[in-house]
């Protein structure tokens, strides 16, 4: 399960995609059209330009806004920058690799096999799902409603 700051951040982001070309957004904005604690957002948001995928602007007309486009911003990298690893395992991690203390050979081990197949497609799926799918989505969500 994805943690809560998380799932802020990806909230966050689709809200600043659907935006992009307002400009910078004010974190009470955010906070407030997020429903998410605007304490908590500022963390998130200062994460997020650190890892360079937003930056922010000073004064009267500052605020947040994306760096990067939205089909650059995927899954697997907001995740695993609040998550860390996206694998069940430590031994099929990508960025994040231990050595299982119990396992008496890597090299033929079926859970390791097992795993790690369940990791890459996990992972795939991650990277394919970008704030632009996900805004893309919501509105074949919206017209699927409103064709009922």
């Amino acid at each position: 399960m994805i943690s809560k700051k998380t799932k802020y951040a990806i909230n966050a982001l689709v809200h600043l995609a659907k935006r992009k070309d307002e400009g910078p957004i004010i974190i009470a904005e955010i906070a407030k059209a997020e429903s998410i604690p605007q304490k908590f957002l500022e963390a998130i948001l200062l994460d997020l330009k650190k890892a360079g995928i937003l930056a922010s602007r000073k004064g009267k007309a500052g605020g947040y806004y994306l760096l990067k486009a939205p089909e650059d911003v995927n899954m697997a990298d907001v995740m695993r920058l609040f998550d860390g690893p996206i694998a069940l395992l430590p031994c099929v991690t990508y960025m994040y690799y231990e050595r299982c203390e119990e396992c008496k050979d890597e090299e033929t081990c079926g859970i390791r096999e097992v795993f790690l197949e369940v990791r890459n497609k996990t992972v795939s799926m991650l990277k394919k799902s970008t704030l632009l799918e996900i805004i893309r989505r919501e509105g074949q969500q919206k017209n699927e409603i409103n064709e009922d």
